[in-house]
């Protein structure tokens, strides 16, 4: 060996011996005075509220360090029996910001409006807003569903002269004959830069389908303009479930192929076998293009919870998801381009059970996760 390819080695080696490892995954338990039994993520309609509230200022930081919290920076929210906080990341590290648990409570109640089922969520997104409304039996004998969708828009209002009240425009839309709205909270998503609604409906059978609402097409006919009235674009074909067995539930929203298009993804069987699937629209019929079983979204007993996040990339490129393996006992970071390929899968030190949500992008991103016990676990994948 040349003394020129011995030295070439020999600085390999060292650059090898000498590199920083590769940060394991890693999961902490919080430090909080209370215990935790609701969770929301940032973009929630409490994280928003709590935000613009004017609490955070006045509240006190257990950091050694405050820096406070940015009324537009992402924050979750957990709040419970003994107490409530606001959760950023600050340097690589969550911050926890105490409040009272009454406070994020009487915020936390603008979730289910006047007329919404006591039970379920509205989704918010700008000037819409939608909600589950009027009960009615299961049609399979199951739980409580919801004959009606209602779709609420806020309207411009002019400028100038005396404060005027905002108008807004409401639209209750039925689910099809013989079938009913699953108590699943409405996802407001963009598709083709146009609003759409993101809705479960169950059948006389039990079966379930992901409907998804919007407005025409503006080509679609004369009057098809801003304005026009919601209907049902597509629907997906109808999933059986077992005896008492859960409806599907979408887990997130998202381009997860990075080709312009966003995807829908749901788990069928939440409770049993647990399919993720990921669903497309295309030609106007929601197709669905991959599946892959172990996984859900759903805990027993804890209501209509986030179970489910998005990863978002450092740079551009297309998110990942978070959700729990069947058990709840691990969390999974799943990447859902060309196919569904578990990334990373990091046992959990309790059973997720009434939350998850993310803060930050890329490596630097923290996953926050409430589990059965009441304790906040917080995973650095």
């Amino acid at each position: 060996m040349s003394e020129r390819v011995a030295r070439s080695a020999l600085l390999v080696a060292f650059l090898v011996l000498t590199a920083p490892a590769l940060a394991e995954p890693s999961v902490t338990i919080l430090d909080l005075p209370f215990r935790a039994k609701a969770l929301r993520g940032p973009g929630s309609e409490v994280a928003i509220a709590v935000a613009t509230s004017g609490l955070l200022p006045l509240a006190r930081s257990r950091n050694p360090n405050p820096t406070g919290i940015e009324q537009e920076a992402p924050i979750v929210v957990v709040w419970g029996d003994g107490g409530g906080a606001a959760l950023s990341l600050v340097d690589g590290r969550v911050a926890t910001t105490l409040l009272g648990a009454e406070a994020i409570e009487g915020l936390a109640a603008a979730e289910t409006p006047r007329g919404a089922l006591p039970s379920s969520r509205r989704a918010v997104s700008g000037p819409l807003s939608a909600y589950l409304a009027n009960p009615v039996p299961g049609l399979a004998g199951g739980p409580e569903q919801a004959a009606s969708l209602v779709i609420r828009e806020r309207q411009p209002v002019a400028m100038g002269g005396d404060p005027k009240p905002v108008p807004i425009v409401a639209t209750t839309l039925a689910a099809a004959p013989d079938t009913a709205f699953a108590l699943r909270r409405p996802r407001i998503a963009q598709f083709a830069e146009k609003p759409v609604i993101v809705a479960v409906t169950v059948t006389t059978t039990g079966a379930s389908e992901l409907a998804l609402f919007g407005r025409a097409p503006a080509d679609a006919k004369p009057d098809s303009k801003p304005g026009v009235p919601w209907s049902l674009l597509a629907r997906s074909p109808a999933q059986e479930t077992g005896p008492g067995g859960q409806p599907l539930k979408p887990a997130g929203i998202a381009d997860f192929a990075g080709a312009g298009q966003p995807q829908i993804a749901a788990v069928a069987n939440p409770e049993g076998a647990g399919l993720l699937q990921l669903w497309a629209l295309e030609s106007g019929a929601l197709r669905r293009v991959h599946e892959a079983p172990g996984y859900t979204n759903v805990s027993p007993g804890e209501g209509e919870v986030d179970l489910a996040a998005l990863v978002e990339p450092e740079r551009a490129g297309p998110p990942e998801l978070a959700l729990p393996v069947a058990d709840r006992s691990a969390l999974a970071i799943l990447v859902l381009k060309d196919g569904i390929r578990e990334r990373l899968r990091i046992p959990l030190p309790g059973l997720a059970a009434f939350g998850l949500a993310s803060l930050g992008r890329g490596p630097a991103a923290r996953m926050l996760v409430g589990l059965a016990d009441g304790r906040i676990a917080v995973v650095t994948p």
